[in-house]
């Protein structure tokens, strides 16, 4: 197994592993007072005058055992005060849609977007539409940081690079809590209470401080030292992860195929399964990449996998795993399934699930169009722990360890936001014989659910209602645990009009919208130019949960103005 250090180019000679180790004793010694700031970076400079990204990365990772994570991101300020000037800054050149040169482009549409942010913070006058427009920018910053978290930190973990990207994780969380606290004192500001506008701008600077700083620690150490690291191959396959998740305030970019691109399969965005180029970034990394999945969207590994969890079901006869055919049927609990049909089922489930064994690695996930929180490919094998900020592992932890012992077998959580509500469920997965297997975790958007009032006991498509009494009946006849409700005493009919048009209120979704009338959310931006982000990723999944009422106090809009544009689209469409 190739080491960081080797994957990194740093045990080239004795005198460079001395240099390595004066650096890191250097740190150490500062860290523990033992040298002031002036004394360390005097003999930083002396001993070994300047400090590559990389180099600085790797000392940061083997401090590892001397300091905690905690004490290492409260005091990182520090550290790089101390290489101030003796840091080397990278040029970030990447190949072209590289993952890296993608981030360093977002990178540099954020510190565009700081700046008009702190413009508009010392315009003498505040007017909310223009804040709450730079805010609908500012949130899909979460599609950059959830990239990292699910895409580039798994996979350098893979390296042994896991000390440095726990603390990002941390300066990451950072940033995102105040953008969430500022955005909502943001939605909160009332023109009859100053307090509120007043309450507003005051964490303002702090948000551009964190924001910033965020950006600074990216471009100069994160990114030079990934591509340093991570040979070409492993960054094909985070292509196509974060093209699934999504991306901040540039356009998307098209896939990466690798060194060898021009005339590589794939190189059109397409047939990606194929197109990994056997040219490295770091050519003395020899580590593997992801397996690739097949042509129908299923990994080796994920049948490999999924076969050893059903195979007490399967005949002792039965061939080995890696010989099963996707379209075989096998005796699992109750039935008869295909390893392809498992798939499809998990693909359609209208929950999210994942899967952690005994070992507390995340081994599967349900791969739904609906995922609430983005996951990856990258995740899989990887420490639970490590897919969580820091200031929640030890609720990981506590969860696994009261499983683990029998004392617990379930826990719940659930996030009430305005415009969602999400339960998640953990279920301890234990054999017939009780010895614990690992967790199940279950996620589910249940907003519509709690919608719900009344009593539905008619088959209905959309806006279109059939049959009467009778299907009530049929539903009934159909269970016999649950009791069917009455049905109304006559058929509910509707007119051609109602049909084709679906009603419009304050609290219609426009995702219902969007679905039901062709070509709706591409309009929406000549209603109002403001939802010409609707056609982002990040706004794209808020519109699932947002309604008209919303998207009023978004763009100041009457919401009478927005129902008739959407009214005057649709007759344009019977023309």
């Amino acid at each position: 197994m190739t080491t960081m250090k080797e994957s990194l180019g740093l045990n080239q000679n004795t005198a460079q592993n001395e240099r390595l180790s004066t650096m890191i004793t250097i740190k150490d010694d500062y860290l523990s007072g033992r040298l002031n700031l002036l004394e360390a970076r005097a003999l930083l400079k002396d001993k070994i005058g300047t400090c590559t990204p990389d180099e600085f990365a790797y000392g940061e990772q083997q401090l590892k055992g001397s300091y905690t994570d905690e004490e290492i991101t409260h005091r990182m300020d520090e550290l790089l005060e101390l290489f101030d000037g003796i840091l080397v800054r990278s040029d970030n050149q990447y190949p072209v849609n590289h993952p890296l040169w993608v981030y360093a482009a977002e990178i540099k549409a954020a510190e565009a977007l700081a700046d008009t942010i702190e413009a508009q913070y010392n315009e003498p006058h505040f007017i909310k539409n223009p804040w709450l427009a730079l805010y609908d920018q500012l949130n899909t910053w979460r599609n950059h940081l959830s990239r990292k978290q699910n895409q580039l930190y798994p996979v350098l973990e893979r390296y042994g690079f896991d000390r440095p990207t726990k603390i990002m994780w941390t300066f990451d969380d950072k940033v995102r809590e105040a953008i969430r606290n500022s955005y909502d004192l943001l939605t909160r500001v009332d023109a009859a209470k100053p307090e509120t506008e007043q309450a507003f701008l005051a964490v303002i600077p702090d948000v551009l401080d964190a924001f910033r700083d965020l950006l600074g620690k990216e471009q100069e150490v994160l990114l030079p030292t990934a591509y340093k690291l991570i040979n070409d191959e492993d960054f094909v396959t985070m292509s196509r992860g974060d093209h699934e998740i999504g991306f901040a305030l540039i356009d998307t970019p098209p896939f990466y195929v690798g060194t060898a691109g021009a005339g590589a399969p794939g190189a059109d965005g397409s047939g990606l399964a194929g197109a990994v180029s056997s040219t490295t970034a770091n050519p003395a990394n020899s580590a593997t990449a992801p397996t690739s999945a097949d042509d129908n969207g299923i990994s080796g590994d994920f049948l490999k996998d999924l076969a050893a969890l059903i195979g007490k079901y399967v005949p002792t006869a039965a061939p080995a795993p890696s010989a099963i055919d996707p379209t075989t049927e096998l005796d699992v609990a109750t039935g008869k399934l295909s390893l392809e049909r498992i798939n499809l089922l998990f693909k359609h489930m209208p929950v999210d699930l994942s899967y952690v064994d005994e070992n507390e690695l995340v081994k599967f996930y349900s791969d739904t169009k609906h995922r609430i929180f983005p996951r990856s490919a990258n995740v899989i094998g990887r420490e639970v722990k490590n897919c969580h900020p820091a200031k929640s592992v030890h609720l990981v932890e506590e969860i696994i360890e009261k499983f683990r012992s029998g004392e617990q077998d379930k826990s719940e959580f659930w996030i009430n936001k305005p415009e969602a509500f999400i339960y998640i469920l953990y279920t301890s997965v234990r054999d017939e014989a009780g010895n614990f297997k690992g967790v199940l975790e279950m996620m589910q958007d249940c907003t519509r659910i709690r919608s719900l009032e009344g009593s539905r006991t008619l088959l209905t498509w959309d806006d279109e209602v059939h049959g009467g009494a009778g299907a009530a009946e049929s539903a009934s006849e159909a269970s016999t645990e649950t009791e069917a409700p009455a049905a109304p005493a006559t058929p509910v009919t509707q007119t051609e009009t109602e049909i084709t048009e679906p009603p419009i209120t304050a609290k219609t979704l426009l995702f219902d919208l969007f679905d039901k009338i062709p070509g709706l959310k591409q309009h929406m931006k000549h209603i109002n130019p403001m939802f010409a982000m609707l056609n982002t990723p990040f706004a794209a999944m808020m519109a699932k949960k947002a309604t008209i009422e919303m998207a009023s106090q978004r763009t100041g809009m009457p919401m009478e103005d927005i129902i008739k544009g959407i009214r005057d689209y649709q007759a344009t469409l019977k023309k």
